[in-house]
């Protein structure tokens, strides 16, 4: 492992922004995370791949590990087993070389597996539960290591019981998948339909599968652009909420493109898992914001709203205000609480 003092944390994440972590430790292949941790200063944070997170640009005082490495192991009988640091995408490639379905739907999300499992990370039709058995978890207080099956994990609409303040001293080592020979399930969402169409290929394979939904995942701005000089993005930045049956209407014909009100209808039941829980980006329309609006640094994306952009130097409390005035003009023009995908680490 490295130990480095007084590192610029924009870097290490997608939004390129906020400050210093004060103790820095890299992993490097072969480390055992839990034992860093024991030895490490706190207060203390695990940061992975940096990719749904917004830092202070006040830094992070105590101890930050960076978590990028971890071992992928196929088990037997269609089960994995992936570490924390372990690339969810390599785990997707794994386990379609492999001829394993189950995972391919989320293929091109960015970030890590520990970060997969606390996050509840779903598209497309595919969430990370479906497929889980159970997650080695750290008890940071204590030490201890907890097996907990997917049940005990609170599962629910991009989100886990790990997300909870209460238990922020919990840590996933590794976690472990079930999946299967043959497809679990039809793609049914309608951009990637479409896609499919245009690239002249049928969802009926895992090579095709993959192949359609990167495209998507392309042409709607969400694969992990590395760029030096900017925009950054950590993708889509708000949840979409539920509304009241009388607001559905309200929101969804905010729609630009020729998809009828039926699609949109059955893409939040598959996306969210209700009609009633509709897309954001139709939300922040509603409110009156615009594709591409500009606040000196930090825009909307020209093409995908519900991104926002660091166009180069934006600090993170520019971001962070952005952030706010959306959150509250949406509340106060809809009634609508919109609530962060992105998480906030440090003081704001």
């Amino acid at each position: 492992m490295k130990d480095i003092s007084n590192v610029a944390l924009a870097a290490l994440t997608s939004l390129h922004a906020g400050g210093k972590a004060k103790n820095l430790i890299e992993l490097e292949p072969g480390d055992n995370l839990a034992s860093v941790i024991a030895g490490a200063g706190k207060p203390l944070q695990v940061l992975g791949y940096g990719t749904n997170i917004l830092v202070s640009d006040k830094g992070l005082p105590g101890t930050v590990i960076l978590d990028r490495v971890g071992r992928i192991e196929l088990l037997g009988s269609g089960k994995i087993r992936a570490d924390s640091g372990a690339n969810w995408d390599e785990l997707v490639q794994t386990a379609i070389k492999n001829n394993l379905w189950g995972l391919e739907f989320t293929s091109g999300i960015p970030g890590g597996v520990g970060a997969a499992i606390a996050g509840g990370i779903a598209a497309y039709g595919h969430k990370v539960e479906d497929s889980l058995i159970e997650a080695t978890i750290l008890n940071t207080k204590n030490g201890s290591l907890i097996s907990w099956p997917k049940d005990k994990l609170g599962f629910g609409y991009r989100s886990s019981s790990l997300q909870k303040p209460e238990n922020g001293h919990l840590i996933v080592l590794d976690a472990t998948f079930s999946l299967s020979s043959s497809s679990q399930g039809e793609l049914q969402y309608e951009s990637a339909l479409k896609t499919a169409q245009e690239m002249g290929l049928e969802p009926d394979s895992l090579a095709n599968r993959r192949k359609i939904i990167l495209q998507t995942r392309r042409r709607a701005g969400s694969l992990l652009q590395d760029t030096t000089v900017g925009p950054w993005t950590a993708g889509s930045f708000f949840k979409n909420p539920m509304v009241g049956e009388a607001e559905i209407r309200k929101i969804i014909d905010h729609e630009e493109t020729n998809t009828t009100r039926e699609m949109l209808l059955r893409q939040n039941v598959i996306h969210g898992g209700s009609r009633a829980r509709v897309s954001a980006a139709h939300v922040l329309l509603a409110a009156g914001f615009h594709r591409g609006q500009t606040w000196d640094q930090v825009r909307l994306h020209p093409d995908h709203i519900l991104k926002i952009e660091n166009l180069g130097k934006a600090a993170a409390s520019d971001i962070y205000k952005v952030v706010q005035l959306i959150i509250s003009t949406v509340k106060e023009k809809l009634g609508i609480d919109l609530e962060p995908e992105v998480r906030f680490i440090g003081e704001f």
